[in-house]
This record gives structure tokens, C-alpha cells and sequence, in this order.
């Protein structure tokens, strides 16, 4: 038996956890291992590394898509000093907090750690919802939420029409570039430059673990935005935990590069929490894991060696197929890089695979490949899968300080998580946060999770998809949506991006498909181009897709996971109607609620563009 060799990384304990099963069912489940003593405060990490490393950079970004700007702890020390002393000049607070309309930028970071330090809780809001949508609605619902005493955008002429459309006139508003006509603003550079007092450190002495740092706005995926209140203590005993897991950020301060949005939990605190905790220092990638600015991210990750990686699923799949070609990538990316992590979705075993194979030889080793399992309200850490043997869909145990309770829904197991990185609700939604919490204290995650084996529970867990997401069909039987679609997804590689199954009280399963555009016309060796129409038109591609639909059929084992009929979409998902977040992420519910009438009409007889089974109807007439 060859034995599999790994880059050394030191990982933290087994994760050994305490399994407690309950009279009612469910089943609570501790980690041993306690959570170590952190601090109270998020910027004391800033202070402490302004002090012992105060020319390290803490961010970098390119200048015009040329050369990095960097900023070290200490001129961003200095820097959040001015910018907290402008904050409370405004007389700012969580009724009256700061709105970011921003992409990632060092603007945007350093106004979060002045915010930090003033006391003032800040709202990094979705660019997507001032540059892709076209109503505004959700902007416009989280600023009617929030009523903001400042707002700041990156760039004036890019979110002008969105500022006009959803910022009240009498709100002041704060550029890093540009103006607005007929608008008053004013430059980041002259809040940055304001002179700091001993209010400055009045205020950071106020600040204590349930101050509200800041609000985190869930994507809306099945109703609007909501506002998740994310405390110090969050903050800070989630990167006590990470750091458990991981003691290699103790043993080295980390490089990212890093384009996950800072909206989102994964990037915002999991990523930039990461690099400020430990010291490191984060690269802000303004690619991300599409045909368009993939191109980027790869581009950077040729220049920048990484010691930790992070990405969703996708983005590893675009990364796995470039290092097969690309000699400079894989001798910087591969030269120091620790390990991978993975969250969001699950990463397709035959990605996982091509990674380590590529690892293998290149450098005669694999990379780890970790992952877990959190969500905006956990901040995000809480179940973590750091073990030598993880595969694809573990999601490992709890995290040391993390209590999770396993409560049986229907065919399914739902987790619930009660800890100190747990939100304590959403902001100005008393009914949705008593909704969310059980009478033990516990919030209701709506995931589902299975033992990776039910006679060794120790071993861990398992992602099972969301509870919410399954349906029945008319036969009474429960279709697994999570399972089944990472089932699809990896057969359709590489022109399948993602998959919405439907079926819900029908006799059978049926699947829209949103293709990757560009990886069919390359199928079909089409022009870059062709239209979609053009595209999915083309014989090889037709036929690529009937045999994916043959195969799905016939290796289902019953009608819960054989697959009886196709439609494949030539319009992308809508951001305003709900159906895709600016990350990526496809909401299956709203995608089937808005398209109702094309799945209707696939489930008519089969015809046009409805693929069905080769095989599943011969001898019918």
C-alpha cells in the first residue's frame, strides 16, 4: 500500500467531542477541548501587531491593476485613529451606524477598524445591490433597516445611481474617489487626515464583547436581507477557535490572497479576521471564479505565494484545470501553501482528487484540503473537519467552545449551535430572532448533518444538505436535494456550473441546468462569440447533455435520485429576484417560484427543449 505523504502542518486536537443523547430525540454534542482565553476587543490584535510589527503590511491592493499599495499595522493603526475621531465627531452609534457600499478596498477596511475603535457598529452592504441590481430593492431595505448616520462608497460615478436612489439627502456621505453632482460629499482623505484625541481612546475604552461591531446581511435567499448583529465576543472567540484548529497561524503570521466578499462572513470575518488575529497579511484579489476574472486571481496567485488559501468550491475547480497548464502558477502557489479550506458549498471529490494529483507531482506532496461547517450567525466558525483523513462532504466535529445540538426533523437531522461566537439576534427583527432560537438557547440553523458513520459518532459529521430544501414527490418519497445536486454538478463537469432540482409533489425528478457558457462553446469549438442560443444549440453540446441526462437516469436507484427529465437555461440567474447571491450562490426555492412556468412546461410530454432519458421512453408512442 502506497502511503500518502502531506506538506507538514500542525493541526490542532482530534476534536474529540462528548455525545449527550436526550430523552426528546435529540442529541447535544461538546467539544473537550476548552476554548483558551482572547481578548475582548478585535483591534487589541491591531494594537498588538502596530506594537510588535509595525511596518508589516496588513493589506495590499493593486493601484489601477499595477502595482500593490500596501499598508502596514501601524499606518493603519494611525489611520483608524483619524477615522474614529471623525466618527464620533458625527455623534454615530448603532441607531445612526456606518453603511459600506464597497467592493473590497483598503478604504473600506481601515474605515471598519476607525469604526471598531469609535464604537460605532458598520454594515459592509453587497456592491452587487448598488452595481448589478436594477430596483435597488434590497439596497434599499437594508438602509431602511439600518437608518445610517454616514455612508461610504468606493467610487461616486460608480454607485452614484444608487446613492440617488436609496440615500436620503440629508445623510452624509463619504467618497474614496469622484463625486456626485448636486451632492454634497466628503473625501475619505479629508476624514482620514482628522487630527485624533484622547476620545479616541475613551471610546475604544467603552468598547467591550457585546458591543455591537458590526451587521452582516444574509443574501435573502428566501426572504429579504436580514440584519445578523455581530458582537466583539463573536469576533474574537471565533478566532480563538479557528486558531485552536489551525495552530499553525500561531506558528506563522499568514499571507492571503483573498477575493471572498467582505459583505459576506467567510470573507469579512473568517478571512480578514484571520489576518489580523495572528499578525499576517491579506492581498486583496480583485478577480473571482469566473470565465470573465479568473484571469485575475490567477495572475496574482502567480505573484503572491499564499500560506493558507481559502475559496469556494468553484473557485478551486478554476484553479485545478489552470495548474494542469500553468507552470509559474503551480511553482508560486504550491511553493508555501499550508493548506487549503474550502466553504460554502460542497468541493467535488474529482476536484479534490486533480488537486492532489497535481500537488503530488509538482512537489511530492499533497496539500491539505480542510473544511467545516458555520454560517453569518456562528461568525462563521463552529464545526471544523481538520482531521488527515478528510474527504469530500466531512465536515468534522465541534470547535472548542461550540455546543451543538442535534434535533431529528422528518428523514432529516438538523444542527443547532450555542456558543460564545453565536449571534445574539438580528437587528430590529424581534420576532425573527425568538423564531431562530429554541428554548435552550440554541439557534436553529436549518442544516442537516449525518454521522460519517453511525456506529463511530466520533468520527463526525457529514453536510446532508438543507432541511428546508427537500421535498416529497407525489409518491410520497423524500428527494435529498444537497446530495443529489453535488451528484450532477460533478457529472456535468465541465459544463455544468450548477443545478436546481425540482419534482416537489410530481412523480419524478426533473433539473434545470445553468450552463458554463464557456466551457460549451469550447466543447463545441465555438467562438468566444457566439450567443448563448448559438451555444446551447450546437450538436456536441445537445449531445452532451443528453448523455448527461441518460447517465443520471440510469444510475438512479429509485425515483428520488433518478433523474427523468432536463432543461437547460440560457439566461442567468436574476440577482434582484432572489435567485443567485453576489457570490455565487444559487437559491433553489426562488429559482423554482419565479421560473414556475418553465418547470410546468417541462413536465408536459417531453418536447423541444426538454431532455428526457434516451431509454425512458422507448416503446412509448
Amino acid at each position: 500500500m502506497t502511503t500518502v505523504r502531506y506538506r507538514p502542518v500542525p493541526l490542532g486536537g482530534s476534536l474529540a467531542a462528548q455525545f449527550e443523547p436526550r430523552a426528546d430525540g435529540s442529541t447535544v454534542v461538546r467539544s473537550v477541548e476548552p476554548l483558551a482565553e482572547h481578548p475582548k476587543r478585535i483591534t487589541d490584535r491591531l494594537l498588538h501587531w502596530a506594537a510588535v510589527a509595525p511596518e508589516r503590511t496588513l493589506v495590499a491592493k493593486r493601484i489601477d491593476g499595477g502595482d500593490w499599495r500596501r499598508v502596514s499595522y501601524a499606518e493603519a493603526l494611525r489611520t483608524a485613529r483619524s477615522i474614529a475621531q471623525f466618527l464620533l465627531h458625527q455623534g454615530l452609534s448603532a441607531e445612526r451606524p456606518v453603511a459600506i457600499l464597497s467592493d473590497n478596498d483598503i478604504e473600506h477596511l481601515l474605515l471598519g477598524l476607525g469604526a471598531m475603535l469609535a464604537g460605532v457598529p458598520y454594515a459592509p452592504i453587497s456592491a452587487a445591490y448598488s452595481l448589478v441590481s436594477q430596483d435597488y430593492g434590497k439596497l434599499r431595505h437594508i438602509l431602511g433597516m439600518l437608518t445610517p448616520g454616514l455612508v461610504f462608497a468606493s467610487d461616486g460615478r460608480a454607485y452614484g445611481r444608487a446613492i440617488a436612489a436609496t440615500v436620503p439627502a440629508d445623510t452624509p456621505l463619504v467618497l474614496a474617489r469622484g463625486a456626485l453632482d448636486g451632492r454634497a460629499s466628503i473625501a475619505f482623505a479629508e476624514m482620514a487626515g482628522t487630527e485624533p484625541t484622547a476620545a479616541v481612546d475613551a471610546a475604544r475604552a467603552r468598547v467591550g464583547p457585546d458591543t455591537i461591531a458590526k451587521f452582516l446581511f444574509t443574501s435573502g435567499s428566501t426572504k429579504l436581507p436580514k440584519g445578523v448583529i455581530n458582537t466583539q465576543r463573536m469576533l474574537c472567540s471565533n478566532q480563538q477557535m479557528i486558531r485552536q484548529c489551525f495552530p499553525q497561524l500561531a506558528d506563522e503570521p499568514p499571507v492571503l490572497v483573498d477575493w471572498l466578499p467582505w459583505n459576506h462572513t467567510f470573507g469579512g470575518n473568517h478571512n480578514v479576521g484571520i489576518t489580523l488575529y495572528n499578525g499576517g497579511t491579506l492581498y486583496i484579489d480583485e478577480g473571482k471564479p469566473t470565465p470573465a476574472l479568473i484571469g485575475e486571481t490567477l495572475r496574482n496567485l502567480r505573484e503572491v505565494a499564499p500560506t493558507l488559501y481559502f475559496n469556494v468550491p468553484r473557485g478551486f475547480e478554476e484553479i485545478a484545470n489552470a495548474l494542469e497548464v500553468d507552470a509559474p502558477l503551480r511553482a508560486t502557489l504550491l511553493s508555501r501553501v499550508k493548506m487549503f479550506f474550502f466553504a460554502g458549498a460542497g468541493l467535488s471529490q474529482p476536484v479534490w482528487d486533480k488537486l492532489d494529483r497535481i500537488a503530488e507531482a509538482h512537489c511530492g506532496e499533497r496539500i491539505r484540503m480542510l473544511t467545516g461547517l458555520g454560517m453569518t450567525e456562528t461568525a462563521p466558525f463552529a464545526i471544523c473537519a481538520n482531521a488527515h483523513d478528510v474527504k469530500s462532504g466531512h465536515i468534522g466535529l465541534p470547535a472548542p467552545g461550540i455546543e451543538l445540538k442535534l434535533v431529528p426533523q422528518g428523514d432529516k437531522v438538523e444542527v443547532r449551535y450555542r456558543g460564545p461566537n453565536v449571534t445574539p439576534g438580528y437587528w430590529r427583527a424581534p420576532e425573527q430572532t425568538a423564531e431562530s432560537f429554541d428554548d435552550e438557547g440554541f439557534y436553529a440553523s436549518g442544516d442537516a448533518v449525518k454521522p460519517m458513520d453511525p456506529q463511530q459518532p466520533g468520527l463526525g459529521f457529514v453536510f446532508d444538505g438543507r432541511v428546508a430544501e427537500d421535498f416529497k414527490l407525489s409518491t410520497g418519497t423524500f428527494v435529498s436535494v444537497g446530495p443529489l445536486r453535488a451528484k450532477i454538478i460533478a457529472a456535468g463537469d465541465p459544463c455544468v456550473q450548477d443545478v436546481v432540482i425540482a419534482g416537489i409533489n410530481r412523480g419524478e425528478v426533473g433539473i434545470l441546468i445553468y450552463p458554463r457558457l464557456d466551457a460549451c462553446r469550447a466543447f463545441a469549438g465555438l467562438p468566444a462569440d457566439a450567443t448563448a442560443a448559438e451555444v446551447l444549440a450546437a450538436p456536441a453540446v445537445r449531445g452532451f447533455f443528453q448523455r448527461l441526462v441518460d447517465t443520471l437516469h440510469a444510475s438512479g436507484t429509485g425515483s428520488a435520485t433518478r433523474v427523468a427529465r432536463a432543461i437547460v437555461l440560457a439566461d442567468a440567474p436574476s440577482i434582484d429576484r432572489g435567485e443567485v447571491t453576489d457570490k455565487g450562490s444559487i437559491n433553489q426555492r426562488a429559482v423554482l417560484t419565479h421560473r414556475a412556468a418553465l418547470v410546468d412546461a417541462m413536465y408536459d410530454a417531453p418536447g423541444g427543449d426538454v431532455i428526457v432519458p434516451a431509454r425512458a421512453f422507448e416503446g412509448r408512442t
